[in-house]
């Protein structure tokens, strides 16, 4: 698997979030849902080695979270992308390639790369704290992909994103090599779950769904409609919180 959490455990303060929890990434892209407070985040950033369980252990494909390597094949978009003071936007993904491995000449062509395919490549030039809240979201999901990653963990990608940009967001992940694992978390529960591979539900730090599309959306009712499947199987599974 992509990604395997073994008996993890995290706590802020004495706050538990997660405990003895198991989970591996599947293949393909999976949609990551829950009610806020659910742990989708903190998920995240342990599987991006951002932060380390307590106890557990985490690995993709053998290699542990706490080696270079993990990191260098693990990309993260956090909910809150920061512009960096004095960067325009394809320095700022620039550098993030540069952080990941890469080489200076190679981070540079691949930022021009990441940026078209966020449909950003006219504002290149322009320094990220001017973009809009926006674009310096897409400008986040360039930085996940500049550096040709095994495996994405975004969190809340689309928030802040109008309905063509959504699309455009839709289309690279719909162009990814086949073999890029991909782990998102939305609010927008039809957004992107019926085109998706699997789903994962996770509420107060439990799985209470883990498999694929078609069986998340058999626990919609029968009678629903097709445009609300997605819908009515969350509320179903986790009583309609979002």
């Amino acid at each position: 698997m992509p990604i395997q959490m073994t008996d993890c455990w995290f706590a802020y303060r004495h706050k538990e979030v997660l405990s003895a929890f198991n989970y591996s990434l599947k293949p393909g892209s999976t949609v990551l849902l829950g009610p806020n407070g659910a742990g989708k985040s903190t998920l995240l950033s342990l599987a991006a080695s951002v932060r380390r369980p307590q106890r557990g252990a985490i690995s993709h494909r053998g290699v542990p979270a706490t080696s270079r390597d993990y990191r260098r094949k693990v990309a993260w978009m956090p909910q809150n992308i920061t512009a960096m003071p004095g960067l325009t936007a394809r320095e700022q993904v620039a550098f993030v390639g540069w952080a990941k491995g890469m080489n200076r000449t190679d981070a540079w062509a691949r930022a021009a790369v990441a940026l078209r395919q966020v449909d950003l490549a006219d504002k290149e030039s322009v320094r990220s704290k001017t973009l809009s809240g926006g674009q310096l979201r897409r400008v986040g999901v360039a930085q996940a992909l500049v550096h040709d990653a095994e495996v994405l963990l975004l969190d809340e990608p689309t928030a802040g994103m109008d309905p063509r940009q959504r699309r455009v967001f839709r289309d690279v992940l719909a162009q990814l090599p086949s073999d890029v694992a991909v782990l998102l978390s939305t609010h927008d529960v039809a957004d992107l779950a019926e085109e998706s591979d699997n789903v994962t539900v996770l509420d107060s730090g439990k799985l209470v769904y883990d498999g694929d599309t078609s069986g998340f959306l058999a626990h919609a009712p029968h009678d629903t409609t097709p445009v609300r499947r997605a819908e009515a199987a969350y509320s179903m599974l986790s009583g309609g919180d979002s």
